[in-house]
């Protein structure tokens, strides 16, 4: 089984910005002044540690591929090397704005002799500026090989019920911290989008969000909670609102003194959980009089790994799995 991971990517250090940075511009380099400001967002958090938890979420995913495989291998004519690497499980990564680059990881696949494999983007909910293209980049790569393997792509897991455990069990956990929480909300957040991209799709991410926080909250019986955004984009066009901030507002002036953010949206931790959640809107909140907890984020814990791992067997070997 190969599986190929794909995650958005982050800087290893500071030098490294303005090249990650227009690259996510599509080759065009940043305003200074926006660079600066992305440089001041790191400098605040210190470091984004998405690389070493992909790469750690990775090596797991692969042990419990194996882990999971057939123990015995069939039809042996005489007695096999010490390790039968041959029919083991291997997970590559890939990232979309820096190294190690999808297509290095395509060609990295083609060189090993892969045959075929799956594709699964961390990221929970389909859009067209996200897991449309993670695919993009990877169809892109193979034609430029000559198609040297068949990959089959894994669309979304917004509903997927271990995905679901998982953010219940650590929603959960952060509403023990609250003094009433019956009368806490509930912010399940993820990245704002152009609103021109979510006509184009039909609406669906915002659609799976908003399933997604709901699927949760009927788990855990919440009543008070609502889909918020957040990290939109510096442009002039209209973004998928209302921004976490602005939520935290407007239900403040209403009553509201304790809050759970929960960042379904971001599997990982990185710059944009870290700044927009734990110093923006922490800062907000604390502006407002709000008691403020964010729900731990998934890394690279048994739980998500194991929802990866169920993710990867059933687009492999079929819903049967």
């Amino acid at each position: 089984m190969n599986v190929l991971l794909m995650y958005y990517g982050t800087p290893y250090e500071e030098g490294e910005l303005e090249a990650y940075y227009s690259d996510i511009r599509h080759g065009h380099a940043p305003p200074p002044e926006l660079l600066e400001e992305l440089r001041e967002r790191y400098r605040l958090i210190g470091k984004s540690p998405l690389n070493e938890i992909t790469f750690s979420l990775a090596r797991r995913l692969e042990g419990e591929l194996n882990r999971r495989l057939e123990r015995y291998p069939r039809g042996l004519k005489d007695a096999p090397a010490p390790r039968d690497t041959a029919h083991d499980a291997r997970v590559y990564v890939g990232a979309k704005h820096n190294a190690p680059f999808i297509a290095g990881a395509v060609a990295q696949m083609a060189d090993d002799g892969v045959q075929r494999a799956v594709a699964v983007v961390t990221a929970p909910h389909y859009s067209l500026r996200s897991i449309a293209e993670y695919r993009e980049r990877v169809e892109l790569a193979l034609a430029e090989l000559g198609e040297p393997f068949e990959i089959a792509f894994v669309p979304d897991y917004y509903a997927h019920p271990g995905y679901l455990r998982a953010l219940a069990k650590r929603v959960n956990r952060a509403l023990w911290r609250m003094r009433e929480p019956a009368e806490a909300t509930v912010y399940f957040t993820a990245h704002s989008i152009p609103e021109r991209a979510v006509g184009a799709d039909g609406g669906v991410y915002p659609r799976q969000v908003e399933a997604t926080a709901r699927a949760v909250a009927r788990r855990l019986g919440i009543k008070r909670w609502r889909v918020a955004w957040q990290s939109a984009g510096r442009s002039d066009e209209d973004w998928l609102g209302p921004d976490v901030n602005d939520a935290l507002r407007e239900d403040a002036a209403h009553g509201l003194r304790e809050a759970v953010v929960a960042a379904v949206g971001f599997p990982a931790d990185h710059l944009e959980v870290f700044y927009d959640l734990d110093i923006e809107a922490q800062q907000t909140a604390r502006e407002l009089g709000v008691h403020l907890v964010r729900a731990e984020s998934l890394n690279d814990a048994d739980d998500y790994v194991a929802l990866l791992a169920d993710l990867a067997e059933r687009t492999w070997f079929g819903d049967e799995a």
